[in-house]
């Protein structure tokens, strides 16, 4: 199953890297110019992602953000993550985001307070990858791999693919 999804992923890359023409707008505005906003709906878990504290989980995740100048974005983020075996927990936080060249590439890095129910509290840096392939003028899915990484406990660090749903708007 993982070789599929992954495998799926691979040529989703490989078309988005072929088709330049959805991330360029009829606009004069860049894709990812300044004062534009942005809200989107990921989804990770499934074993799609590992730590050493959860088996199967579903990782829910809810974004926004705003670029305050072009190509760099500021983010916030709520997360609900659900465990079949072990604690679920809430995480709320905060990144900035650097799209690289209009391509739809980019970087992302910045900071997530997890709580763990009945377990811990954590803050875990996070550092991401990802590609924004627009559906249309304004809408993208963006597939991302990330990395989690604990400060308190090393089985709660993990690294995931996560795919979004992305709106961009003025």
């Amino acid at each position: 199953m993982k070789k599929t999804i992954l495998s799926m992923l691979c040529a989703v890359f490989s078309l988005a890297s072929n088709a330049q023409g959805y991330t360029q707008p009829t606009q004069d505005r860049p894709p990812f110019g300044e004062g534009k906003y942005y809200v989107s709906a990921g989804l990770s878990g499934l074993d799609l992602n590992y730590t050493d504290s959860q088996k199967w989980h579903l990782d829910l995740q809810a974004k926004g953000g705003y670029l305050f100048m072009d190509n760099w974005m500021v983010t916030a983020q709520l997360g609900y993550d659900y465990c079949q075996e072990g604690a679920k927990s809430l995480t709320a936080g905060a990144g900035l985001r650097y799209y690289i060249e209009r391509n739809g590439l980019y970087l992302g890095a910045g900071g997530n307070y997890k709580h763990i129910w009945h377990t811990l509290d954590d803050f875990q840096p996070t550092v991401q990858v990802g590609y924004s392939f627009f559906l249309n003028r304004t809408v993208t899915l963006e597939p991302e791999i990330y990395y989690n990484q604990s400060l308190k406990d090393n089985d709660y660090s993990g690294a995931g693919l996560r795919i979004n749903l992305g709106i961009y708007f003025e």
